[in-house]
């Protein structure tokens, strides 16, 4: 199994690149919900996922509702600064799936109000409205693997 991530309409491409990188990295599965803000052909996007595009599992995804239809027995968390509850503050497991939103506006209202016992904050000051989402996605992926005792890795 696998730690997952799903970007739902991401719209930088070097984020998505360094988010392809940190699953080669990690062996977790990256899932691309449509519709993307650039072309999986973009130079960034490449430059930014180096030479290890060939160590990652991508999925592509016309729709959130797709993915949960394809893993219906998956438990997924949601990360949004509109949550109350910090990433530590879960347990997670191998296989879970971690959603993140479009850099500009994050996750949809409709999902996050579908979730609302699985939504996943991490801290930051009132200063800025968000971190990175590539910052964002390494951070939650490395908490999971910390959790199961980096299985797998060196």
């Amino acid at each position: 199994m696998a730690f997952h991530i799903v970007l739902v309409e991401p719209e930088i491409p070097a984020n998505t690149g360094n988010i392809s990188r940190t699953c080669a990295a990690t062996g977790a599965w990256l899932h691309l919900v449509r519709p993307l803000g650039f072309n999986t052909d973009d130079k960034t996007l490449k430059r930014a996922g180096l030479d290890y595009w060939h160590a990652v599992h991508i999925e592509y995804h016309d729709s959130f509702q797709e993915v949960k239809d394809k893993y219906k027995s998956g438990r997924f968390f949601f990360a949004t600064t509109k949550a109350q509850q910090l990433y530590t503050e879960f347990t997670f497991q191998d296989g879970d799936f971690f959603v993140f939103g479009k850099e500009t506006k994050g996750l949809p209202p409709e999902i996050l109000a579908e979730h609302p016992e699985h939504l996943i904050k991490l801290p930051m000051t009132k200063d800025v409205r968000s971190l990175n989402l590539s910052n964002s996605a390494a951070i939650v992926l490395f908490e999971a693997l910390r959790q199961t005792g980096f299985e797998g890795l060196d």
